[in-house]
């Protein structure tokens, strides 16, 4: 099969690459389904992987956790669905089921927890394997490309919303508007939030007021009245304290991304004080991956794509470390579906 994979990972000041390969098809273990990728989004954590942000945990690794595909076979032991379901590969692969995280619920904490395209090939590949019991059933309606996103950057999004704890109808600031925050703007809004959006991109300043933002500025100014929650999804650590002062007392800063750059000095006072939080998101469960895809197929979502062909897929990562991407990239293989 094609895939492309991590070599070699990049380092301070020199970005990594990916390379275009001929791999055997892998073979499903007993407890996995073996899946034909029909798209795979494209996200910063694979930027990560690829220019060594995140220390490599497999070598050479096929990057890719925003899996849309069809089952085509189980190994022996595997209950899942049927060959010919459509089903989504998440980044969080498995977990021991057994610490004290996995028993009370927080096995996104689990000491032993492995991913898709970090400690295992991912979906930058015709073929993937999964295993059954961290599958997702995919609602209908949505294309294979608009899908994709929602396995990640859809679900980080919703555990950092729950995260902030937005009171209802609350008012929200959302720092950075990739492909993660502007899905998670989206359940805000629906949920009867006011929603401000802060960044540096004047697209995505548009693209957040088209979606039913109150306001859309840059990532450094003050949004027009006090929030009571925040999600930073920009890897910027110097939005931390940007994002603390924007809080009315008693609001959550909730840091949604897997890596951040280094936070500046807090002033206790200015940043802290008046009872404001500052909370991280350690990746998800899979109990927050069912309840946002219900969201999902319940109320449909405007999925910003911008899709790229398979054999692109140096490109589009290179693009989305330049900002050239609107909403998602999301590679696209021959055989993607429409909305079913």
């Amino acid at each position: 099969m094609r895939a492309w994979v991590v070599r070699t990972p990049g380092g301070p000041g020199r970005p990594g690459r990916i390379d275009q390969v001929e791999l055997p098809v892998p073979r499903p273990a007993a407890d996995e389904l073996l899946v034909r990728v029909r798209a795979c989004g494209v996200c910063r954590t694979d930027l990560h992987v690829r220019d060594g942000d995140l220390p490599p945990h497999k070598t050479p690794v096929v990057p890719g956790h925003e899996v849309v595909g069809e089952v085509v076979s189980a190994g022996p032991g595997a209950k899942g669905p049927p060959a010919g379901t459509r089903v989504g590969i998440p980044w969080l692969r498995r977990t021991c089921g057994h610490c004290r995280y996995c028993l009370r619920g927080q096995e996104n904490l689990c000491p032993s927890s492995e991913y898709t395209g970090w400690d295992a090939d991912g979906g930058y590949a015709e073929y993937a394997t999964v295993p059954a019991a961290y599958a997702y059933e995919l609602p209908g309606g949505y294309a294979d490309e608009e899908l994709a996103p929602l396995l990640c950057a859809g679900i980080i999004g919703y555990r950092a919303l729950r995260r902030a704890e937005l009171p209802p109808g609350g008012r929200l600031g959302i720092y950075g508007f990739g492909g993660s925050a502007h899905l998670t703007a989206q359940v805000a809004i629906g949920r009867g939030a006011v929603v401000h959006v802060l960044t540096r991109s004047a697209a995505a300043r548009a693209l957040a007021l088209e979606l039913g933002a109150s306001s859309a500025r840059d990532a450094y100014d003050r949004p027009p009245e006090p929030l009571d929650a925040a999600i930073l999804f920009a890897p910027v650590g110097d939005l931390v304290p940007v994002a603390l002062e924007a809080l009315d007392g008693g609001g959550t800063l909730s840091v949604a991304g897997i890596y951040l750059s280094d936070i500046p000095p807090l002033n206790y006072e200015r940043h802290l004080f008046h009872e404001r939080t500052l909370r991280s998101v350690t990746a998800n469960t899979r109990e927050d991956g069912r309840e946002f895809l219900n969201a999902a197929a319940a109320h449909r979502l405007r999925v910003s794509v911008t899709p790229y062909p398979f054999e692109r897929a140096d490109a589009a990562l290179d693009d989305l470390a330049a900002d050239r991407v609107q909403g998602v990239a999301v590679l696209r293989m021959e055989g993607s579906y429409g909305p079913q």
